[in-house]
């Protein structure tokens, strides 16, 4: 397991970057990559989201191949794109589903921020509103997509949409609860420790089939 950190990359160039290395994790030539990185301002939605959940209809929208609706990324937003070769940790995406909200609620703890999730809901809550966002695709049973978590972003950009297509969805920062506020690449620190251990705990990689 590898982490990048990335730094602020083009949302087109980072999903090209985990098109390529999900290509090589499955053929066994890269190893298993968690990218950490801040985008330039952009609004993207799920395969199978709901387009009228962009308020502002003169605000470029991208569909993108994974699942949830819509959200948006940017500056002060800290996001993470693993990818893992879930082929071989148990092909089970509910579980992967709760192991990236796992460790977004383990970084939080790491700032004395409690967080949870919610019956039925995908994502992190704490007591302001939704602070961590999950989206994942999937191919060849390698993991594409991730997860976002709101370190200091504006948080007036969740104003022109609906929030994972929940009305009436709060959306909050460690920024809005914590003084002072950690900078996005301390958070990213925090996460790159935790995720491959708590990887290997909820998600144990087999040893492949013998060559035939």
């Amino acid at each position: 397991m590898q982490v990048v950190h990335c730094g602020r990359m083009d949302y087109a160039a980072a999903l090209e970057t985990q098109e390529r290395l999900a290509a090589a994790v499955a053929a066994g030539t890269a190893p298993e990559t968690l990218l950490l990185l801040e985008h330039p301002a952009v609004y993207t939605i799920g395969r199978g989201g709901d387009a009228t959940h962009l308020l502002d209809p003169l605000t470029e929208l991208r569909r993108v191949n994974r699942g949830g609706d819509i959200t948006w990324h940017g500056p002060g937003q800290l996001v993470g794109y693993p990818i893992v070769l879930l082929g071989r940790r148990g092909r089970d995406l509910h579980q992967w589903l709760r192991l990236l909200e796992e460790l977004l609620i383990r970084t939080l703890a790491e700032f004395a921020l409690p967080a949870e999730r919610r019956p039925g809901l995908t994502g992190v809550w704490c007591e302001r509103g939704k602070i961590g966002f999950i989206g994942v695709g999937v191919r060849r049973w390698v993991s594409l997509h991730g997860f976002s978590l709101n370190v200091c972003p504006d948080l007036a950009a969740f104003n022109s949409i609906v929030p994972c297509g929940l009305p009436s969805c709060p959306v909050t920062s460690m920024a809005a609860a914590i003084s002072p506020a950690p900078a996005p690449e301390a958070v990213a620190g925090v996460l790159g420790r935790l995720f491959p251990a708590l990887l290997d705990e909820r998600l144990p990689l087999v040893p492949a089939p013998p060559a035939s």
